[in-house]
């Protein structure tokens, strides 16, 4: 279940999510919003995500990625953000 912050976020940004029922738009997983903004979506959108997911949420769910749903990112996307979120967000150090 979404919080009503990421529901508003979804909301705000509909026309990303065309291919989604109207009535299931808010109910999406956090990796399809993830995919989609950062696919899709302009720096506006990527930065309002970090602050309603936060920049290690957003970078844990991109670098667990795996098998096809890796491939569901444009090449440049992909390469451009797994640089970005190596430099930029928290590593676990377990």
């Amino acid at each position: 279940m979404n919080t009503p912050e990421v529901k508003a976020y979804i909301r705000q940004r509909a026309y990303l999510f065309w291919h989604i029922p109207d009535n299931k738009k808010e109910d999406i997983s956090h990796e399809l919003l993830v995919e989609t903004i950062l696919n899709y979506g302009n720096l506006d959108d990527v930065r309002n995500l970090f602050s309603v997911l936060s920049l290690d949420y957003v970078a844990s769910i991109f670098m667990n990625l795996k098998g096809r749903k890796k491939f569901n990112y444009y090449p440049e996307i992909y390469n451009f953000f797994k640089l970005y979120f190596e430099k930029h967000a928290q590593r676990n150090t377990q």
